[in-house]
Formats: C-alpha cells, structure tokens, sequence
C-alpha cells in the first residue's frame, strides 16, 4: 500500500475516487463515513488555508481497486480532527488502523488527534480501542414525524420581525451573531465566509429556508436555517432537518429557541416532507429539552473518540451542527 498526502485541493480524479468509496461505504454500513465538512473539503477549488489534509491511501499497482482508503484532518481548531473510511472491498487488512496512525501523525507532532465515527458502528469501537482512543463526546441525530403537522407560524418575541436570509447582504451580520450564538462551540463557532459561502453554492441551499429573526435597528436576535436531504440520503424519501439554530446570548431566555424551532418545522411541512431530522451535541443539554418539547427524539449517535498526549488537557470542542 502507498499514502499520499495532499494539503488540497484534490484534484478532480481524486474528489470523484474519494466519494466513490464514500458511497459504497454508506451502502454497506448505512451510514455515511464523511460529513458535510468533509465532503465540501473535497469538493473545494480554492487553495487550502494550510489546516487541510487529505490522505489517499492507494493499491498496489497489481489491484484494480486503485484507491483503497480516505482520511481528512483539520487542524484548524484547538485540536486537530479526522474522519476516515475504507472501501468496503479492502477492509480487514489492517488499513484503517494504518490511515489513523497517518492521520495522526499529519495532525501534531505529540500524535494528539480527535476522529468522528460515524453511526457508534462496532467496527469503529473496535479500531478506536485498539489504537488508545477514548470516547470522548456525542452527536445525536434526533428525528421528529412530521405527518400531520400544522405549519402554523409561532408566536414571537415581542419586537422581533421575521424575514429570510438574502443572499449577498446578511452574510457579514450573520457570520458576527453565528461566532456569538456558539462562541464554546469552535467547529460551528469557526465559521468563515468561504465556509458559508461553499453552502450557498450547494444545490440543496434555499434562502427561504433560512429564516432571521430581526430588531427593529436591524441587528439579528437569531436565526433558524432548514435543508432538505434529497431522496436516498437519509431515507427512501426527502428528509428535511434544522440544520442550524442560533440566538444571540443577548437573546436568550425570552423562548426564542422554541419560536425558531417551531418556525423552521413550520417551514418543513409546508414543503410537504414528513420527517425532520436535527443533529445536536450529546451535551447540550438545553437544546436537548428544547427539542424534545417540540416532539425529537433521538434516532442515531456519532461519537468523538480521542488521543492526547501525556499532560495535554485541552476540553474537546463541542459538536454543534448536521451534515
């Protein structure tokens, strides 16, 4: 086997490789290896920000199966992260444990490294426990029968006035109250303008969707934004999901959560769909409530295992967003 380090972009053979065994693996595990960090990492043009590296681990020259396994690192929080999968046809040979130690060692001299596992499969248990990783963190996916529904609007705040995103004015204010709204939360928290402008490119995007919850000086108290998975995604049918809901701490406590939750829902039915899904840190026990009083519950589990070097306490960082 050979590895090959690129620090991006890939190039398009690579991009087209990677998501080939990204989605044979879906097939196999029924969950997807990669999220959406992940894969717009792969699909990005533009020139790494030099915290990027993605990891191609590649057949001998006498397999037909040409790329074998992925990994992706960022190092670009307080601790570097991965994800990682191998094609379903080259597992039980050792490779995946052969990518995290590579992804290891691109992430810190020290080796300490944070990887995602996707669905708590067995698999990932047992490769984590073999190589020193501990679970450290969840990420639930809680799902909500959207059958039945009323798409009645909420009741909100008093002074608040309701509107959808638009596109080319209210990225700055809206990237200023994102970073407030998840300031203990880096990976969301983080967020650039090329971050959210690579989602306003994705096919799925639609400002109507993406609902902000206004002042009258114009200042954003907070904001819900709602995707829909395509059929074959997440199920035989279109899902729609919350994808992310802020309020401004300035904000808090007044129920603006619960109006933008029930907006965004609100939303969903009136698309027709009949399942909402959300993703929300095991640990953010406010959220948690918030959506259970709204009809949630959880459906899958992914799980951050970790590996720190002797002495080195940095807190994980706290998952915030689907993929």
């Amino acid at each position: 086997m050979a590895l090959r380090a690129v620090p991006g972009p890939l190039p398009v053979r690579d991009r087209d490789a990677v998501r080939g065994i990204a989605e044979r693996a879906a097939a196999t595990d029924g969950v997807a290896p990669l999220d959406e960090a992940a894969l717009l990492a792969i699909a990005d043009e533009a020139p790494s920000p030099g915290t990027l590296t993605h990891l191609l681990m590649v057949g001998a020259a006498d397999e037909p199966a040409g790329l074998v396994g992925y990994a992706y690192v960022d190092r670009g929080g307080a601790v570097p992260t991965a994800q990682l999968v191998v094609d379903p046809g080259s597992r039980r040979r050792g490779l995946g444990r052969a990518l995290l130690e590579a992804a290891a060692d691109a992430a810190r001299p020290d080796g300490t490294l944070e990887v995602w596992a996707h669905g708590d499969l067995p698999a990932a248990r047992a490769l984590a426990a073999a190589a020193g990783f501990t679970a450290v963190d969840e990420l639930w996916r809680m799902s909500l029968d959207l059958r039945g529904r009323s798409a009645d609007e909420p009741t909100w705040p008093e002074g608040l006035v309701v509107r959808p995103y638009r596109p080319g004015h209210d990225e700055e204010a809206w990237l200023a109250v994102n970073a407030r709204a998840f300031a203990d939360h880096p990976e969301q928290g983080r967020w650039t303008a090329h971050d959210l402008a690579a989602r306003e490119r994705e096919p799925w995007f639609d400002p109507a969707g993406f609902l902000l919850a206004g002042r009258a000086d114009g200042s954003i108290a907070g904001f819900v934004w709602t995707k829909v998975h395509p059929a074959g995604d997440l199920a035989d049918e279109p899902v729609g999901e919350v994808y992310v809901l802020g309020v401004d701490p300035s904000a808090q406590g007044a129920g603006l959560g619960r109006a933008l939750t029930a907006a965004g829902l609100a939303h969903l039915v009136g698309r027709g769909l009949g399942t909402a899904v959300l993703w929300v840190a095991g640990d953010n026990a406010p959220a948690i409530r918030t959506y259970a009083r709204a009809g949630f519950a959880r459906a899958a589990l992914d799980v951050r295992y970790a590996r720190r070097a002797a002495g080195d306490a940095t807190p994980p960082d706290g998952a915030t967003m689907g993929a």
